[in-house]
């Protein structure tokens, strides 16, 4: 008897450890009212969208940088089926980063019905969120339509999102004053989470550094390092290319903050690059069938293909590290001049808001945020 107890004591005790050990999540859901008036507001976030990967990035916790997942919902949209209450799941949560861009770069709006309560309701039911209380969950909602509109009560909702940690962020495009007689900052209230008001329609100020081209020419060296494996590889390569295209057609500063994205840890593309699947463990160079591998790494011997490998491992690291050394002095000239503008009062939009309220919650409940010195 006193075996089976030690054994267990063990196995709890390893249990305990490996979850200790492992990194925290940060899951962000995203629901976005896609009616007629809100083309700004996914204007907005397609700019802000790398912008707020990096915030989130900067976070830690023990030393470790958090997985960082998102989820997509689009309602309010005529285009949805009214059985599903004009809803739809874009995208599951997940850590592909050129996926979450592509589904936002391919929303479109139209005219529809907003339910607030049933959409929340429906990405509380839908989503893999974490069990653990220690993992930062984050519903954002933005919207210009009542509050409480729909067959589903948001404040049974809220209850649910309470009961699991779950934080509801509301959005409203408007008139502050108006957001709240139409119960957006009670919708965010009732879990804790944040209410903000922005004006959708407005232009999103992007800050030109000295830095942003030589960050973009080292962004097409690290282009070059990218190898696609198996039956979509090659598709996926095509994809990464479409979405530096779709953040330069945005502005150049969003092609920039794209770039330091892929020069972090977050930016992790194993399910197709050759270099991560390998890194990952989630590929067997080796073991690979000729008709898996990248076309650079056909017809050659197993140390040829190892020794190209590690070759392009190291071009790699190499730019990633010139972009992240940039990255430091462009946020430096960025901090300066908003530092410069301050007096002239700050101007909320979609990004600046989620951003805000992201790293003061997550600072809540224990992370940290790196703050690297630029020398």
């Amino acid at each position: 008897m006193r075996k089976i107890s030690l054994i267990f004591a063990l196995l709890f005790i390893c249990n305990f450890a490996a979850q200790a050990q492992s990194p925290r999540k940060v899951q962000v859901a995203i629901l976005f009212d896609t009616s007629n008036s809100m083309d700004g507001l996914i204007d907005q976030a397609k700019s802000r969208i790398w912008k707020i990967v990096n915030e989130v990035s900067s976070l830690k916790h023990n030393g470790q940088t958090p997985d960082i997942e998102f989820a997509l919902y689009q309602y309010g949209n005529d285009g949805l089926s009214s059985e599903d209450n004009y809803i739809q799941k874009v995208l599951d949560l997940t850590s592909d980063l050129d996926v979450i861009s592509q589904k936002l770069f391919g929303l479109t709006t139209n005219g529809g019905q907003e339910y607030c309560g049933a959409v929340i309701g429906q990405s509380l039911g839908e989503l893999s969120w974490s069990s653990s209380p220690n993992d930062l969950k984050m519903i954002y909602i933005a919207g210009n339509e009542p509050f409480n509109q729909g067959p589903v009560d948001f404040r049974a909702e809220c209850k649910k999102a309470v009961g699991r940690n779950i934080y509801i962020n509301t959005i409203y495009c408007g008139d502050y004053d108006q957001g709240v007689r139409e119960l957006w900052k009670e919708g965010a209230e009732c879990s804790e989470g944040d209410y903000f008001n922005i004006n959708s329609n407005e232009a999103v100020v992007h800050i030109d550094t000295p830095y942003d081209e030589e960050i973009q020419a080292y962004n097409d060296s690290l282009n070059t390092t990218y190898y696609g494996y198996g039956s979509f590889g090659s598709a996926r390569k095509s994809s990464q290319a479409i979405e530096d295209s779709n953040a330069e057609m945005e502005a150049p500063a969003v092609a920039t903050e794209r770039a330091i994205v892929k020069s972090k840890a977050v930016y992790n593309n194993s399910s197709w690059d050759l270099l991560d699947g390998v890194e990952s463990g989630s590929v067997d160079l080796e073991k690979m069938k000729e008709e898996e591998l990248p076309e650079e790494f056909k017809g050659k011997t197993p140390e040829e293909r190892q020794a190209l490998l590690e070759e392009k491992r190291a071009e790699r690291q190499r730019y990633q590290d010139k972009i992240a050394e940039l990255a430091l002095l462009r946020q430096q000239f960025i901090d300066d001049e908003l530092a410069k503008r301050a007096e002239e009062g700050e101007v909320d939009d979609f990004g600046t808001s989620v951003n805000k309220s992201l790293m003061e919650k997550a600072v809540e409940i224990g992370y940290d945020k790196e703050t690297p010195d630029v020398e």
